[in-house]
């Protein structure tokens, strides 16, 4: 499945960084949290404005919750700059999905919007490497994508990066 060519906007509109902070500020009196992930359906750095207005506040009120983006790694790509310094000043972790080390097998993998599909990989390498002298920074693969896990070990520590292996979940 594509997702590319679906609507998964679950809200009708985008939250603001207000409407998110009063969520959260509500969640927060039920339950306290140790870390809030950034994540999202493909690349959430597309609303990098809403993005980095949210983890400033959250920083804010409640500095000792660590702060963690979960990206496909094409930030960078997408809003045309080096994004690296912008996040760092609140984000404590990011974590990018490496998926491969083989530019093919991410394509794959991956299927980025065809906008980005020719520069995506080396975009990610990139993004990877502009994150990692200023912030925790770890890229991932899937256990069950018979990725060879030694190369993608290499590729993490020549780009400054930690490498996790996540299980795979087969809800299906």
């Amino acid at each position: 499945m594509r997702f590319d060519k679906y609507d998964l906007n679950l809200f009708g509109q985008e939250p603001s960084s207000e409407e998110i902070i009063v969520a959260l500020q509500k969640e927060m009196a039920l339950e306290p949290v140790k870390e809030i992930v950034f994540c999202g359906y493909g690349e959430p750095t597309m609303r990098l404005k809403t993005l980095l207005e949210t983890a400033e506040k959250i920083k804010q009120l409640y500095p000792q919750i660590k702060l963690r983006l979960n990206t496909v790694g094409l930030g960078s790509l997408v809003n045309g700059r080096d994004i690296s310094s912008d996040l760092a000043k609140n984000i404590d972790e990011v974590s990018i999905s490496l998926n491969s080390p083989n530019e093919q097998e991410w394509q794959k993998i991956v299927r980025p919007n065809p906008q980005y599909a020719a520069q995506g990989y080396q975009a990610m390498l990139d993004f990877v490497r502009a994150c990692a002298p200023k912030m925790n920074t770890v890229v991932s693969i899937v256990d069950k994508q018979n990725i060879n896990v030694e190369k993608a070990k290499i590729l993490a520590q020549s780009l400054g990066a930690k490498l996790r292996v996540r299980e795979f979940i087969d809800e299906m």
